[in-house]
């Protein structure tokens, strides 16, 4: 599947779901999609840490649910997420590992083992129990029931084609969306997130 589409038919599904995006494609693509500025956190500046973010937000709001987003290039920085999520199991997380086999954000360099790296194996090695694995959008749509609306953390990874033609950054910067995302939980959680 191309990128685009698997992120267009996941942004067609998203209700209430508070959504943490990875550097470079996975924000690119949402915020092209579905312009939000208030329920999605585009981590822009930190690759490979995405869902430990998200499982944060996950952990202060268990009735909220959390969807991040993260790339085959974060995850081999920092595979050891899986770890942290594994441990925590939170039951309102689902982290969504995008897989083109190449470091998008730099031009497309391929990512040292792109032909063998198997990440629903490497989930599973971690202990994850809910491991799914789409290279589809066909099996995606007929999944997407179990593997996301159904209670529980999730590790999906989603096989897509390389992108050359990418729509560009977000057009924040990190105090603004630090604000406007936090001011939104503020919002739906009557929770403090800011001090004034």
């Amino acid at each position: 599947m191309t990128y685009y589409e698997c992120i267009k038919w996941l942004a067609s599904r998203w209700t209430d779901e508070l959504v943490v995006t990875s550097a470079g494609t996975s924000s690119e693509f949402w915020y092209d999609i579905t312009g939000d500025t208030e329920r999605v956190f585009y981590l822009e500046a930190s690759m490979s840490l995405s869902s430990m973010f998200a499982a944060g937000i996950a952990y202060g709001l268990k009735d909220k649910r959390v969807w991040a987003f993260s790339g085959d290039g974060a995850f081999v920085m920092n595979a050891g997420m899986l770890a942290v999520e594994q441990h925590m199991a939170l039951p309102n997380l689902k982290h969504f590992m995008i897989s083109n086999r190449v470091y998008g954000s730099t031009s497309n360099v391929p990512l040292p083992g792109r032909e063998s790296n198997d990440y629903a194996a490497i989930a599973r090695a971690f202990g994850v129990s809910r491991v799914f694995s789409f290279k589809d959008l066909n099996d995606l749509k007929s999944n997407f029931g179990e593997a996301v609306s159904n209670p529980g953390y999730s590790f999906i990874h989603l096989e897509v084609q390389p992108v050359n033609d990418r729509p560009g950054s977000p057009p924040m910067d990190g105090p603004e969306l630090k604000f406007r995302f936090g001011r939104n939980i503020e919002n739906i959680s009557n929770k403090k997130v800011f001090s004034s």
